[in-house]
């Protein structure tokens, strides 16, 4: 692998420990790890990037993601629906994909996080209609060269049963067990530097039994890998879980073996003091997802009580059909103002807006090779240039990435290797892609 020296940076964002800003200083990378920072480091490098009138960050970590709903971004019928309903419009649709349409939306969906600078993803696939395999994903995932954390899901309680999915799309609880087991010794790397890491994360508690949950935690502890799931997404969720279990989310995650720092949850919105404690104390991470809470009429998630309380939270996009885009800065943007409308004006600066989008993802995936740039880290690195109409006028630059732009990255590394130069997409042929992805959306569509 080439050694590679950013050269010049404008303006260095380390997230490191004490949060170090340095201007006008370079940062050399070996072996996908950052060797040096510092001013005039020695030109020996293989190849040199300019990073004059750019800020340079960590890559933006991506906690919470469906990338198989690309396919199905503004469903007409499902605009205006609120989760349980908009989950039910798109049961059906989603019922008809096989393994292409979930590794192209795969490839898609990941293409377009790295373009907005995003260097590692975690996905949440939950079901397995015609063949598909959480295999595809993957295989999607090391085609374009982001760092991988998919989850095995899976759903087993099907309408007939009293569950919210169409009994087609729940599998038995043996088959999952079995399949997750598959995957993880498959494809699970544990070392440093990773870039494929496989969790287990039944769906939710209205799409699976308490005996699942509780397996499945006894299994990824078995092979020592994390669990996630979507918890307290919403008000329905709420009182569905008191109608059935008689309790409250955190108490069924309790009871069940879903709390510790190998569990990160999705959403979190209704969260109450209690619960929040009960995560502080037991190092649970959230995943945040400001835009998709707002799509769905959800809420705003307490994560300003969160942090103060020292829950570890990072940001997600969610899929793309409850959100229709998958970019970190805009959520990181649309969690700082979320918190203000709640809290106040101070209640959340840009500057930790971007810490939750990369150190706080990194920490939320157990990642504590990646999230900041410091030597020895892992070289996950995004390149902004301000120098263009977004920034312009911009008194802090860093500040301006969450508050005005840009809205691309210019380069992006992962692990060292450069998969967006210049604002082109280096691994795939973007067109091609877009044209593909245009083309089985439009096959899905027909059948509707």
């Amino acid at each position: 692998m080439p050694t590679i020296l950013i050269k010049n940076a404008d303006h260095l964002v380390t997230m490191n420990p004490i949060r170090e800003e340095f201007i006008n200083v370079d940062v050399f990378i070996r072996d996908g790890v950052i060797e040096a920072i510092g001013h005039h480091l020695p030109h020996d490098a293989d190849e040199i990037v300019f990073a004059q009138n750019c800020v340079v960050t960590p890559g933006l970590v991506n906690t919470h993601h469906h990338l198989y709903q690309s396919l199905t971004k503004a469903v007409p019928n499902g605009q205006d629906a609120l989760l349980f309903g908009w989950l039910q419009t798109l049961y059906p649709i989603w019922s008809k994909f096989g393994p292409e349409e979930f590794f192209t939306s795969a490839q898609f969906g990941l293409a377009e996080l790295a373009m907005s600078g995003c260097s590692m993803s975690s996905d949440h696939l939950y079901l397995y209609p015609n063949g598909a395999k959480l295999d595809d994903t993957i295989n999607a995932a090391q085609e374009i060269g982001l760092r991988f954390h998919p989850t095995r899901g899976s759903m087993s309680i099907g309408e007939s049963d009293g569950g919210l999915p169409p009994d087609s799309l729940v599998e038995r609880e043996d088959d999952i067990l079995k399949d997750s087991a598959r995957v993880v010794d498959q494809f699970h790397d544990p070392n440093p530097g990773a870039m494929v890491r496989v969790g287990l994360a039944p769906c939710s508690p209205f799409s699976v039994s308490q005996d699942l949950m509780r397996e499945s935690a006894i299994l990824a502890r078995d092979k020592n890998v994390m669990l996630h799931t979507h918890l307290a997404e919403n008000d329905e969720d709420i009182a569905y879980s008191l109608e059935k279990f008689g309790c409250r989310p955190g108490q069924y995650a309790e009871d069940l073996g879903w709390v510790g720092d190998d569990v990160w949850h999705a959403h979190c919105v209704k969260l109450d003091t209690n619960e929040i404690d009960l995560f502080a104390r037991t190092k649970t991470g959230v995943a945040h997802c400001p835009c998709s809470n707002c799509r769905l009429g959800s809420g705003i998630a307490p994560v300003r009580q969160m942090r103060d309380s020292g829950v570890n939270v990072g940001l997600g996009v969610d899929g793309s059909a409850s959100n229709d885009s998958a970019h970190i800065l805009s959520e990181a943007r649309q969690a700082m103002l979320l918190q203000r409308v709640q809290n106040g004006a101070d209640a959340m600066a840009a500057r930790e807006a971007l810490e939750i989008a990369t150190l706080g993802g990194a920490q939320v995936l157990g990642r504590d090779d990646c999230g900041s740039i410091e030597v020895g880290k892992r070289a996950d690195i995004a390149i902004w240039d301000v120098s263009g109409l977004g920034a312009a006028g911009s008194w802090d630059p860093v500040a301006a990435l969450v508050l005005c732009g840009p809205f691309n990255v210019r380069d992006l590394f992962v692990e060292g290797k450069q998969i967006v130069r210049d604002g082109v997409l280096t691994s795939v042929e973007l067109p091609k892609l877009i044209e593909k992805q245009n083309r089985l959306a439009k096959q899905v569509s027909e059948k509707f």
